[in-house]
């Protein structure tokens, strides 16, 4: 029998002498594989003694002021035999009480791994800072065009439309839809069609930046570079379109300007509030206790007769409030509920260009902490002899989709079939679990790109209790679908029209290839399917030609309409950026009265590569026909490089799920990956779940043979 010790934020707690702990551990179970796991224990009981009462603060007692708070996950770890075994968090469940005393405490202890979504919570791509100048763009034609020209940098303008349906003809003149440039004649693409699109890479960054302990959280998020790389142009090149909602950026005669605003009389010793530019943050150290901004000053000073609004804007979520449109000198004083952990804009709204000898704003914010107790801070930021120009501006942060940050997450560990957990060190290490032979680090296989984790295989005949154990069918489903949530737009829906499958969805009915072709032969006995979806719009594109003798353009597009030809939303579009050189020259529409000739533009590609003898990688699920060069030569998709070794396996006919107990010896139980393989009587297995009870050391076993 082991001795367990359980220690919360490193006080050791009281348990019952007959109480059992079980751990189990899975990177990614069989039987769910669009999921990732970490280790987790079922909710287990601790005994209501002194000490135990202490550290949870006698919870059970609700009229006890500034008590535990079983909200937040606490720090903890686990011990056997005073020998560090796991770390992670614990959460109370609840008490529960015996003649009206407190008899038991339910907790529940998690692995390090799933803190993500407790630190990240609802909030959404907008709530991240993007506080830099590069992060708030003129919205004008000189702007539009150096990022759609310009080399592959954070932020692009590539070739979608978001309205006009586009062509090319070297021959018809006087039609605004075409790209053909003629000296004298206004067509083309017009600035406003277009909208800039923000690096996948920078959104990695950006949550790296936001959430750390200087911003006021547990824990900083560090995720690792063996695949979120610079280097690995298959996540480096993909870039997300901005594009909030549907049609044009916002109405033509309106601009915002977001002020930068210089804090020039910070009050506050607190690190309660901080103003930074034009936003004032609110840190998430303080979210206790709901906060009210009880005085909430803005004052504007301008001669200008133009009319203008003032707007308070919380990132991620939207516009807290709005004056009525205006001019002269104006004050402003509206209290407003505000978030933890939030961050709010101030802009002026107006149409034409307008200059403010001062603009202030001061703020007073009381923390309600309970039992009618109140702690008030202040803050103001002021600037003098600001002009906001007629150009309206386009800030990412108001911009960008409206997905939360963990289903943005989980979107990208689902399209690319990645795990992630937590090593030594703190970082998150995210890597594809298994794939072929072009992609490097992956779990199963092959070590961290820190040269860490290596798989290693441990021969545990002598431990197995022989006197049972199972052998199961392996997975539960017929088979598999692989698809994107956004297949919405104009072309994605013909393709589905024509071919009665979702554009570069992957049915996998076990028997056929392993780039998802096949017979179709269904050799599992199960009705049922299962769906891995993936939250992100996935657009067909269209390579050009020129309609007056049918020879290739360079020219790929996409367009943002409906089946109706209306203007779409979607879901957040994907894609990778090429920028085309010495091309087929378009024409760039700057106003009603000029336009210009563009020959180097950044077009939109479901491929890395245009050429698949540099490169056969893309985002589609299914082999499809790319539509850039009208080949299926582009065969590393993303079922066949990073689901087809697991999947395949999982429906051969000779693959089995074998349950077994054994007792580890502590060493093993130490030093045991679940990317390691056990040897039963020289047949090699993979870890689908191990549970251990960690008294009496004896795990139960879910592997799956090596096929």
């Amino acid at each position: 029998m082991q001795k367990l010790q359980l220690y919360i934020e490193g006080q050791r707690v009281d348990l019952f002498k007959d109480e059992t702990v079980s751990i189990t551990q899975t990177i990614q179970n069989i039987k769910d594989i669009a999921k990732i796991f970490t280790t987790f224990t079922k909710t287990f009981s601790l005994p209501a003694s002194s000490i135990n009462n202490k550290i949870f603060k006698h919870y059970y007692n609700f009229d006890i002021v500034n008590g535990f708070d079983a909200r937040i996950k606490k720090p903890a770890n686990i011990e056997l035999n005073t020998v560090p075994y796991k770390e992670g968090k614990i959460r109370l469940e609840g008490v529960d009480l015996k003649n009206n005393l407190p008899h038991t405490y339910r907790i529940t202890f998690f692995g390090n791994t799933v803190e993500l979504p407790d630190i990240i919570g609802d909030d959404k791509l907008g709530s991240l800072p993007f506080s830099s100048s590069e992060f708030i763009l003129d919205y004008d034609p000189t702007t539009v065009k150096s990022k759609l020209t310009g080399a592959l940098s954070t932020i692009i303008a590539p070739l979608i439309t978001h309205t006009q349906r586009l062509f090319y003809s070297s021959t018809i003149s006087s039609n605004t839809d075409n790209l053909f440039f003629q000296n004298g004649t206004i067509q083309g693409v017009p600035f406003s069609e277009l909208k800039y699109a923000i690096r996948l890479y920078e959104i990695i960054l950006q949550i790296e930046s936001q959430y750390t302990i200087a911003n006021g959280y547990a824990n900083n998020i560090v995720f690792s570079r063996d695949f979120f790389s610079t280097s690995n142009p298959v996540f480096y090149n993909l870039y997300m379109w901005l594009h909030r909602k549907s049609g044009s950026v916002s109405p033509p005669q309106q601009v915002t300007s977001f002020l930068s605003i210089v804090n020039n009389y910070p009050q506050s010793s607190t690190q309660l509030i901080g103003v930074n530019g034009s936003s004032i943050s609110v840190n998430s150290g303080f979210v206790s206790y709901p906060f009210e901004i009880i005085d909430n000053d803005i004052t504007v000073n301008t001669t200008s007769s133009v009319p203008y609004t003032v707007v308070i804007i919380q990132q991620g979520f939207g516009v807290v409030f709005e004056s009525a449109s205006g001019t002269g000198n104006r004050s402003f004083n509206q209290p407003i509920t505000i978030q933890g952990n939030a961050i709010y804009n101030i802009a002026i709204r107006h149409s034409s260009t307008i200059t403010f000898s001062r603009i202030s704003w001061f703020i007073d914010i009381e923390e309600d902490e309970g039992g009618g107790d109140f702690i008030t801070y202040f803050e103001e930021a002021r600037r003098n002899n600001f002009t906001a120009q007629d150009v309206q501006e386009f800030s990412v942060s108001e911009q960008i989709p409206d997905i939360g940050i963990m289903d943005f997450l989980s979107g990208l560990f689902k399209t690319f079939n990645l795990v992630a957990y937590l090593n030594d060190t703190g970082t998150i290490v995210v890597r594809p679990l298994e794939g072929s032979s072009n992609i490097s680090n992956s779990y199963y296989t092959s070590a961290d790109i820190s040269g860490n984790d290596a798989p290693v295989n441990y021969n545990i005949s002598q431990y197995v209790d022989v006197t049972k154990s199972q052998v199961n069918v392996a997975l539960p489903y017929n088979k598999i679908i692989y698809e994107y949530e956004g297949l919405g737009t104009l072309l994605a829906k013909q393709h589905e029209q024509l071919f009665g499958t979702g554009w570069g969805t992957l049915a996998y009915i076990g028997g056929t290839n392993s780039d998802g072709t096949g017979n179709g032969v269904n050799y599992n006995a199960s009705t049922v399917s299962y769906n891995v979806k993936v939250p992100f719009e996935h657009f067909k594109f269209e390579r050009l030609i020129n309609g007056s003798n049918s020879a290739l353009t360079t020219i790929q597009w996409g367009f943002s309409v409906n089946e109706n030809s209306q203007p779409y939303i979607g879901k957040p579009l994907i894609f990778y950026a090429i920028r085309q050189t010495s091309a087929t020259p378009i024409s760039f529409v700057e106003n009603s009265t000029t336009h210009t000739e563009l020959t180097n533009y950044i077009i939109p590609s479901n491929s890395v590569y245009l050429n698949s003898s540099t490169g056969k990688e893309n985002i589609n699920f299914n082999l499809e026909l790319n539509e850039f060069t009208n080949t299926n030569l582009f065969t590393d998709t993303l079922f066949s490089d990073y689901q087809s070794e697991y999947i395949i396996d999982v429906f051969n006919q000779s693959r089995r799920i074998t349950k077994v107990s054994a007792i580890l010896p502590l060493r093993l139980l130490f030093d045991f990956k679940l990317n390691d393989t056990f040897t039963i009587n020289e047949r090699r297995y993979i870890i689908n779940s191990v549970t251990t009870n960690l008294q009496t050391g004896k795990s139960e076993m879910e592997l799956l043979n090596k096929v």
